[in-house]
């Protein structure tokens, strides 16, 4: 949603921060505190699933993950302005869960350590800036519709199944009663809608000199709509979970231990290097030019025209992040257009939002550390799914600018073979041999009986006006 301070309900706290000279600019809130909180959590979604069973297969390190995870979010929030996504590497992570035998830690930070130095390379040299200006919109699109309705699948089937995070299935179907039921996700969708609505802007105040035309009726729903904007959706969904979770195991409060676990750096071999790098690195290094670089930076264009990510930044940034925390086994990350989406879509708009998301990651690893687990492990997944969900629609809806014929089938082309061969690589590189090939077809051509080798354009259309007369 697009929440702003309403003329009825001013927030003296969003005052405050909006005009503290000593804030960076880039963190100033852009719109209320509350609907900043909301777009934090925004992107959990995919972050805790991910998080939860690499730490349950491969022994991630909560602690690190949650310190490393919590720098990058406070980083980019001050460096970009933009409620910028720290998500996990998901190529890396799917590979790493599903191995026989599942990847060391040492093996994923290889990976990551891999791909980190492929997008510092392209962006210290300028290549991706010339990828980000000269890739055909249509086929950005079509990865950006098919990583959203991936999302919004993944999002529904944790809604109707029980899951097996640590293996990757689903299991039977979940039960309507029940503390994760369907009905308290049902619940949760339902309330999400009734407070944001489709994800678009609170009507404005009518203008001065129209206010007197304007039919009571039209303006008690657009007061209605504006106060429902101000309320923390996703934030009172994401709390409402964390209730629950100890509603379904109460013993998790007799099996906290507060402070964090040692972080130290790990050792990585000759071998994990080629391991990570073949097995987990080279699946991942097309999505991340794609979905985390090119379609984010197309993505904060279309949502923040005035404060557009550059494609080198981005880049680089997600060199820079990993080349620090993988050393240590942090989960190896970077951004991405979903999480993006869903920030935005429950009402981030600065990078004041992520950096509320740092500073809570980090609260949490110190006070609580690896304990934090069984917190995790009992949240609704049911819940998690609802949030997916509608960062999964925001994304997709990006490709609604599609306004030709060619474009649209470019684009849904594109699309379906991503999602039919579970690889946003080869959708891409049909959507480009695609878009070429319609191109090609527009071309005028010399020399071939069907190109017309002695007219010009001009003179081809000066036929078709003599025929039609």
């Amino acid at each position: 949603m697009a929440p702003s301070i309403s003329d009825e309900m001013p927030s003296t706290t969003t005052s405050l921060l909006r005009r503290n000279r000593w804030l960076p600019s880039s963190i100033k809130l852009k719109t209320t505190l509350f609907s900043e909180l909301s777009g934090a959590v925004g992107d959990l979604g995919t972050y805790i699933p991910i998080v939860l069973a690499l730490s349950l297969v491969n022994n991630l390190d909560l602690t690190t993950t949650l310190v490393f995870t919590a720098l990058y979010n406070i980083a980019t929030g001050l460096l970009f302005g933009l409620p910028m996504p720290v998500q996990p590497m998901k190529s890396i992570a799917a590979v790493a869960i599903s191995a026989a035998p599942p990847l060391t830690i040492p093996q994923i930070s290889a990976a990551g350590l891999s791909v980190a130095a492929v997008l510092l390379l392209l962006g210290a040299t300028g290549l991706m800036s010339v990828l980000y200006r000269y890739l055909p919109l249509p086929v950005v699109r079509g990865v950006q519709l098919s990583q959203g309705l991936s999302f919004a699948f993944s999002a529904v089937k944790y809604i109707r199944y029980d899951q097996d995070l640590a293996k990757s299935k689903s299991g039977p179907p979940r039960p309507w009663l029940a503390v994760d039921g369907v009905a308290v996700a049902l619940a949760a969708v339902l309330f999400l809608v009734l407070t944001t609505g489709a994800g678009d802007e609170p009507p404005p105040p009518p203008p001065q000199q129209q206010e007197e035309e304007i039919d009571d009726r039209r303006e008690k729903v657009r007061r209605r709509l504006r106060v429902l904007s101000t309320i923390p959706a996703a934030l009172i969904v994401f709390l409402f979970g964390l209730v629950l979770c100890f509603i379904r195991d109460p013993s998790i409060f007799g099996d906290l231990r507060f402070g964090p676990s040692r972080i130290s750096l790990i050792k990585i071999t000759w071998e994990d290097l080629k391991i990570g790098f073949v097995s987990a690195a080279i699946p991942q290094i097309p999505l991340s030019v794609l979905n985390s670089v090119i379609a984010v930076c197309k993505l904060s264009g279309d949502l923040f025209p005035e404060r557009e990510a550059s494609a080198m930044h981005v880049s680089v940034s997600v060199g820079l992040m990993n080349f620090v925390g993988c050393w240590f086994g942090a989960m190896p990350c970077c951004h991405g257009a979903g999480g993006l989406a869903g920030q935005y879509r429950f009402g981030g708009r600065s990078g004041a939002s992520v950096v509320f998301l740092g500073i809570a990651k980090l609260v949490l690893a110190l006070v609580f550390g690896n304990s934090l687990g069984r917190i995790l492990g009992q949240f609704p997944i049911g819940i998690l799914g609802v949030l997916l969900l509608f960062a999964g629609i925001e994304l997709a809806m990006a490709a609604k600018d599609m306004n030709t014929k060619q474009e649209s089938f470019v684009m849904l082309v594109c699309a379906a073979v991503s999602l039919t061969g579970s690889s946003a690589a080869l959708g891409f590189f049909v959507g480009i041999v695609l878009y070429l090939l319609l191109k090609l077809r527009e071309v005028e051509c010399r020399g071939f009986g069907f190109c017309g080798s002695n007219h010009t354009k001009s003179s081809l259309e000066d036929e078709q006006a003599s025929l039609i007369a």
